[in-house]
């Protein structure tokens, strides 16, 4: 008598029918899907908007860039990449001077972009930043 294979009818469509949606997890987390520009952080100087939009001791968000700036209580100027350390997904929501990924929940600290809550345990990568002609640039050779 033939042996039968252990894996039913059952188990078969029910892994062919959740391969798919799995994949679609992926796809929305990788970093070929970043921010509403298609690109990841800058690879050159961008122009994000004039300096009077960072508040001392508060942070914008730039989405079209992956980018945030924060302002300390001195006037200082910093920048982070906002692609998550944990999955590279960009991070599109800033509560305050927090980040919080979409996509599994890390936070961040947009000010030092210091973990503030797992899964990510890396930093996000710090850009330089300065002012020019009273308008923000940030990424390489800024």
């Amino acid at each position: 008598m033939p042996s039968r294979s252990s894996a039913s009818r059952r188990t078969v469509l029910r892994g062919a029918a959740v391969a798919p949606v799995a994949g679609l997890g992926l796809a929305a987390c990788s970093a070929s899907g970043q921010g509403s520009a298609g690109a990841g952080t800058p690879t050159a100087p961008v122009d994000l908007g004039a300096e009077s939009e960072v508040a001392k001791g508060g942070a914008k968000l730039y989405r079209d860039y992956n980018v945030v700036v924060s302002r300390d209580g001195n006037g200082t100027l910093k920048a982070h990449s906002t692609i998550c350390t944990h999955a590279g997904c960009p991070i599109n929501k800033l509560q305050g001077t927090t980040l919080i990924c979409p996509c599994h929940g890390s936070q961040f600290d947009a000010v030092t972009g210091k973990v503030v809550q797992s899964p990510a345990t890396e930093p996000l990568a710090e850009l330089p930043v300065k002012i020019t002609s009273g308008r923000i640039i940030a990424g390489p050779g800024a």
